[in-house]
C-alpha cells in the first residue's frame, strides 16, 4: 500500500509557530491515511514496525527547523497467520501551488485485487480478480439543492458529523457507554491507539537516523500498543 498528502509551501508560513516544534509534517498529514488503514485492519491486522526517512532544504532555508516531507515504511503482521503486509505513508508541505490545496493518492494492492484512490479529484478505481474493473467516485457531498432545499445530509461532509453528535446524545441521556462505540463506528482514543504509535515510532526512527523502531504488544494476538523500542538487529 502507498498513501501520499501534500500541502503548498506556504504553509509553512501559516503553521511555522509550531512546525518542527510541537509537531511535523508526518504527524499533521500522514495521520489521515495511518488512520484510514487502522479503521479499515481492525481485528484483521496490526503494525509492528515502524522505518522513516525525510528530505529537508526548503523548510530550513526558511528559518524552521524541520523536514519538508517525511516517509514512513510500516510493517502490518496479520493477527490470524502472522503474515505480513507493508505500507508506505509520505507526506509533505512543500509542493507548489495546483488545482487543489490537498493532493492525496492512496493506492492498495491485496491478496485478490487493488484500489487507486484520487481523493483531490474524487476518482477511485478498483479491479479484482473476479470481479470487472470499475471506476467509482463515491458522492462526497451534494452540494445543489434538491428542491430548493438542501439535500446533502447523506453525503460524507455532513454524515460524519451527525455521527458523532447522535453519539454524543446516547450517551449524555444514558442510552450508550463511550465504550460503546470502540467498536471502530466513530473515531475514538481507543480506535486511534495504533495510529498514534505509527506517527510516534516514526518520529523517534527520524531522530535515531533512521533506526527502525519495533512497537510492542502484550502478547501475540493484542491489538493496543503498549510500548516502542528501537529494532534490535
Amino acid at each position: 500500500m502507498y498513501a501520499y498528502m501534500s500541502q503548498p509551501k506556504h504553509q509553512l508560513d501559516t503553521f511555522k509557530a509550531w512546525a518542527g516544534k510541537s509537531s511535523d509534517i508526518s504527524y499533521y498529514l500522514n495521520s489521515h491515511h495511518i488512520d484510514f488503514s487502522e479503521w479499515t485492519l481492525a481485528g484483521i491486522a496490526r503494525p509492528i514496525r515502524v522505518t522513516a526517512t525525510s528530505s529537508s532544504g526548503i523548510a530550513k532555508s526558511r528559518g524552521i527547523e524541520t523536514e519538508d516531507s517525511i516517509t514512513l515504511t510500516v510493517q502490518w503482521e496479520n493477527l490470524n497467520d502472522k503474515t505480513l503486509g507493508c505500507a508506505i505513508y509520505t507526506s509533505s508541505w512543500v509542493a507548489p501551488k495546483s488545482d487543489v490545496h490537498s493532493q492525496q493518492r492512496f493506492f492498495y494492492m491485496g491478496s485478490r485485487g487493488e484500489i487507486n484512490v484520487d481523493q483531490a479529484h474524487r476518482g477511485c478505481t478498483v479491479a479484482m480478480d473476479d470481479s470487472p474493473f470499475a471506476s467509482v467516485n463515491p458522492l462526497f457531498m451534494k452540494y445543489t439543492p434538491t428542491n430548493g432545499m438542501f439535500a446533502g445530509q447523506g453525503s460524507y461532509g455532513v454524515k460524519s458529523f451527525e455521527n458523532f453528535i447522535d453519539a454524543c446524545r446516547k450517551v449524555n441521556c444514558g442510552q450508550a457507554k463511550p465504550g460503546d462505540y470502540d467498536d471502530g463506528s466513530i473515531a475514538t482514543v481507543h480506535t486511534t491507539m495504533q495510529g498514534t504509535a505509527i506517527l510516534e515510532a516514526g518520529r523517534r526512527s527520524l531522530d535515531a537516523d533512521g533506526r527502525p523502531m519495533d512497537i510492542m504488544y502484550e502478547n501475540e494476538s493484542a491489538e493496543e500498543p503498549i510500548g516502542i523500542r528501537p529494532h534490535e538487529f
